[in-house]
């Protein structure tokens, strides 16, 4: 054992190790206050300074974490968040939790991950682990980020250590927390492995070993895109459902009584989130490299991209029925988040049918308590409020559209009072009136 690795293992066990976390966004402020609560001193890195304000304040921008969290990890004195990346000599683990999304091309945008590796290589010094936890493409730990340590006289697995560990955050689960997640893990070298298992498992009930960083890449990537390839074929049921006049939700509920070979999937209005609209196009881009084309993984890309029209096609039905034309209609979304019961924008469908629907002359409301202001994102923007759910608001609305299915929402207000509801959350299953599934 090197003097370097013997050190930093002594520092992990006693939890004397400070550790960095490089994002303060959905992975990295969750895994941040883990590392707090397991008794870890932690410096959060990032570059919104307000972000970083509210944070040194108590204060969190993030609705599914909740304020205590934040103001119980400021309480401790062992938790503060910089955008001074000078400060990354001082710590002892850090950890890269910045996106990795995609470009115009469909193709990985790395810029991020690579711009932080850039931004923290003059400030590293011996005695020091690196753990990438942003979703990427097989090769990137080895093939990238080695690389540009090296760079600098740093000997990987001697003096620096390297490893690669995806993040398994589900925003807004209550079923899992950062400790109960199982994480995995991939060293660049066995004595990397030994003090990435060594960090992580101080943090959480277990840790999940494998042979290379590369095969924890593809790992993260397998996750995601079972659940794409799923979710495309449960969407394309409903479509099949739709046209043979049977209620998929029936469908599913009774095949999921099959307790072995069967995992119950659901339709909804698209694909979202920064995982499975975004993670299978990795894994095709970099299998271009080795002359292998991915169709599956592309077929149900195209389907799940394809919900949102064919939500669209169902509202314009259902208006045509009324004696409306989709031009001069005013449309209620209903949740624009990805997901119910969280604040998180990135991908969502509800944006994208908005986006089509407006282009199409309709006009659009919103009502999101998650989202009380539409938010300035990288592609789409909306110059909207959310509305607050009223008799009138409903009643005004010529089509009230079910498209992320929060938890908060008085569902049965809604149907007593909107003129026509389009759900694709299944939340009014067995009532046909004034109702159109999809």
């Amino acid at each position: 054992m090197t003097p370097d690795k013997e050190r930093l293992m002594f520092k992990i066990v006693n939890k004397t190790a400070y550790i960095g976390i490089l994002g303060l966004g959905y992975v990295g402020l969750p895994l941040g206050l883990a590392f707090v609560k397991a008794g870890f001193k932690v410096l959060g890195f990032d570059i919104d300074v307000n972000k970083v304000k509210k944070l040194n304040q108590g204060k969190n921008y993030l609705k599914h974490i909740g304020t205590q969290r934040v103001v119980e990890a400021k309480e401790t004195g062992r938790f503060e968040a910089t955008i001074d990346y000078s400060r990354v000599v001082n710590v002892d683990v850090l950890i890269l939790c910045v996106p990795t999304p995609l470009n115009r091309y469909r193709e990985p945008d790395m810029s991020y991950v690579f711009g932080t590796v850039d931004a923290l290589l003059p400030h590293l010094r011996p005695g020091q682990l690196i753990s990438l936890e942003s979703t990427t493409y097989p090769g990137t730990t080895e093939e990238e980020i080695k690389p540009r340590i090296r760079s600098r006289g740093f000997k990987v697995g001697e003096d620096i250590f390297l490893v690669y560990s995806p993040e398994r955050e589900d925003p807004g689960n209550k079923n899992f927390t950062t400790a109960t997640i199982p994480k995995v893990v991939g060293g660049s070298t066995p004595a990397c492995l030994k003090i990435g298992q060594a960090l992580y498992g101080s943090l959480v009930d277990k840790v999940v070993t494998v042979s290379s960083t590369k095969a924890a890449e593809l790992t993260k990537l397998l996750e995601n895109i079972y659940r794409s390839v799923n979710i495309g074929l449960v969407n394309e049921m409903k479509i099949v459902a739709d046209r043979m006049g049977i209620d998929i939700w029936e469908v599913i509920e009774a095949a999921s009584t099959k307790p072995f070979g069967f995992t119950p999937f659901y339709p909804g209005p698209g694909w979202g989130g920064h995982c499975i609209p975004i993670d299978p196009f990795y894994l095709t881009w970099k299998a271009r490299e080795y002359g292998v084309q991915t169709k599956f993984i592309e077929l149900a890309g195209e389907v799940n991209t394809a919900m949102p029209e064919w939500v669209v096609g169902k509202i314009i039905d259902a208006l045509n029925e009324n004696e409306k034309s989709l031009k001069g209609s005013s449309i209620l979304v209903m949740g624009i988040s990805y997901k119910k019961n969280i604040d998180d924008m990135r991908e969502s469908p509800a944006v994208k049918i908005m986006e089509i629907l407006s282009a199409r002359g309709a006009i659009i409301k919103y009502c999101d308590p998650y989202v009380p202001v539409f938010p300035k994102m990288r592609r789409h923007y909306f110059p909207l409020k959310s509305m607050e759910l009223s008799k009138e608001v409903l009643q005004q609305a010529d089509c009230v559209l079910i498209a992320t299915d929060h938890d908060c929402f008085d569902y049965d207000y809604i149907y007593n009072n909107a003129r026509l509801i389009i759900d694709t959350r299944g939340r009014y299953r067995g009532r046909p009136e004034k109702v159109v599934s999809c």
